[in-house]
């Protein structure tokens, strides 16, 4: 092979082998200082050999030699992991800079919205001129092609056309990265440069890790407003068009032609959004989203198109919207689903509460609150502040809750006109109290203590949940006119229950289950009514869990289910 050539006072490089191309020096004044040494840059095993030197003049050889580069006692790969350990030692920064030629995998990570990132790719081989590049990702798909010293758009995929770049004179030794324009986490790949002989084979491959990330806004549900930030220091055409869309592809801000397009925003966005005026000279392309709730909780992408329609820039926001939630027992008196606001809302605005089934909770509007509005289920269990519309606490407190008011409650304030100025989410978790006994005990209790000085005239009512609908409820006890009243327990229950004395008096509303046996699992309530009017309630799951499995009993036609226990102590014998 053609290792080097100087003729007539100069290099002549054209029959060089490649595999030597840009690797070779030889000294000035050779031939009157009579040096002819050769330098040969970036050797590996591979140049490991004899290297002929002759001198010609015409056709005659008037002197050759022969050198031999042999290999060293001390191996290439000790002397190799001498350096790297030196230059660690010595100068870290170094080794950081050049990391891009040693690492097998290279990492990348830029911030959604940037111009462009470089997919570095540098190596130290000469590559032929006839050489191909060609970059994909772990999809297999091509993202640029270098080919015959040219790019090759037609060969690549659709979603990286008019995306990549790579540099001229690529082929000298040194430098493959490819530059990827506008990124998004869509990109987040990795990206494999291979580089390939006119034959096919495999020159060179190198991988880069491509992580863009997402910046993330997170705010508490209720606050006036959120802005998803976007600034940018490229100059942006006059022309330019930018627009804003969440996730489901739907449009939430359109700006072109110099002004806001609210006739192509999507309708859950309309009058809830606002840029920047002189975006494009200021480069401040933020979205001012306002009243968000958990239902905004999406990512929002602003693309900035040219006249064209060519992307120009891109970027990605993700927005979680916290929604607080409230935990209380059940069986406390009262629950605050919390609102405090410091904007100045106008004496003639409106506060509606719902719940998760659009349910109307509570209604406050013309400066009192609006009972007949209310959903008959709520009536008489809610209550707001006074004056607050000044005060800004929009604040509920719902009257004895239960499991059953396990919800996502939602406070909106219109104006006048119907405009919503402020909307806030609440969720609320009544824990149920559980119990557990094992089959077998002789009694277990349910327990329920409130406030002392209940209503004489308080009706205490404890029942069970025996079927699927609201309906399928037994009474398990009834306490009614200072006494217990037995008729009017389910059979099942008969003899089975007790309740404290003076329970009124003392508060403690406890129920007593005597002989529970696994049948008796499930959820039970209690109510206290005084004049019509629910003032305490509370609910109670049990457990009862059983010995054994349950056996059958037939008795002629009849069919009896008994556990393992209930069997032994009819029959009142020893059980193993």
């Amino acid at each position: 092979m053609m290792v080097h050539v100087y003729s007539h006072s100069s290099d002549h490089l054209k029959k060089q082998d490649d595999l030597y191309c840009g690797r070779t020096k030889m000294n000035e004044d050779l031939l009157r200082t009579g040096d002819l040494s050769l330098t040969l840059k970036y050797p590996t095993e591979r140049d490991s050999g004899g290297y002929i030197c002759t001198i010609y003049r015409d056709k005659d050889i008037l002197r050759q030699k022969v050198v031999l580069q042999l290999k060293e006692p001390f191996p290439s790969w000790a002397k190799a992991l001498l350096v790297l350990v030196v230059l660690l030692v010595v100068s870290g920064g170094l080794l950081f800079h050049f990391r891009h030629y040693f690492m097998s995998v290279y990492k990348m990570e830029v911030d959604s919205g940037v111009e462009s990132v470089q997919l570095i790719c540098k190596t130290t081989l000469c590559l032929p001129k006839d050489a191909k590049v060609e970059w994909k990702d772990k999809h297999d798909r091509k993202v640029h092609v270098y080919e015959n010293g040219s790019d090759q758009p037609e060969e690549q995929d659709d979603k990286y056309k008019n995306q990549t770049k790579m540099k001229r004179n690529l082929l000298e030794p040194g430098d493959l990265s490819l530059t990827l324009k506008y990124p998004t986490d869509g990109d987040n790949s990795t990206y494999t440069c291979t580089a390939y002989s006119r034959e096919g084979n495999v020159l060179m491959k190198k991988e880069v890790l491509l992580t863009v990330r997402v910046p993330q806004v997170e705010v508490d549900s209720g606050v006036e407003s959120v802005q998803l930030p976007f600034n940018t220091t490229l100059h942006l055409p006059e022309d330019a068009k930018v627009e804003w869309m969440d996730s489901g592809y739907d449009k939430v801000h359109v700006y072109e032609n110099g002004s806001d397009q609210p006739e192509e925003q999507h309708q859950a966005y309309r009058d809830r959004t606002k840029m920047n005026e002189d975006l494009l000279k200021t480069g401040d392309l933020s979205l001012t989203l306002k009243y968000p709730t958990d239902g905004d909780n999406k990512t929002y992408t602003c693309t900035v198109y040219s006249r064209e329609g060519n992307i120009l820039l891109k970027r990605k926001v993700e927005l979680k919207v916290r929604v607080p939630q409230v935990e209380v027992d059940s069986g406390v008196e009262s629950v605050q689903l919390p609102f405090n606001t410091t904007l100045h809302l106008p004496e003639d605005a409106k506060v509606e509460w719902k719940d998760k089934y659009d349910t109307k909770v509570h209604v406050y509007e013309n400066g009192s609150d609006q009972p007949e509005e209310q959903d008959q289920v709520y009536r008489d269990q809610t209550k707001m502040n006074e004056d607050l519309l000044k005060t800004g606490d929009l604040s509920l407190t719902l009257k004895y809750p239960t499991d059953g008011d396990n919800s996502t409650y939602t406070c909106t304030v219109y104006s006048r006109e119907g405009n919503i100025l402020l909307k806030r989410k609440v969720e609320l978790k009544v824990r149920v109290c559980q119990v557990e006994v094992e089959e077998g005990a002789e009694s277990v209790q349910l327990p329920f203590k409130t406030t002392q000085n209940l209503p004489e005239d308080a009706e205490v009512e404890w029942w069970d949940k025996f079927g699927r609908y609201y309906y399928d409820n037994r009474k398990v006890h009834v306490y009614e006119n200072g006494s217990d009243q037995p008729e009017e327990q389910h059979q099942v229950y008969r003899d089975r229950t007790k309740m404290n004395e003076d329970l009124l008096k003392t508060g403690d509303l406890s129920l007593t289950l005597k002989h529970p046996t696994e049948r008796d699992s499930g959820r039970y309530r209690c109510g206290v009514v005084s004049k019509n009017v629910l003032i305490r309630y509370k609910s109670v799951q049990l457990k009862v869990k059983g010995l054994f499995i349950y056996l059958i009993i037939t008795s002629g036609k009849e069919v009896m289910f008994f556990s393992y226990y209930t069997v032994c102590k009819l029959n009142s014998s020893k059980c193993f």
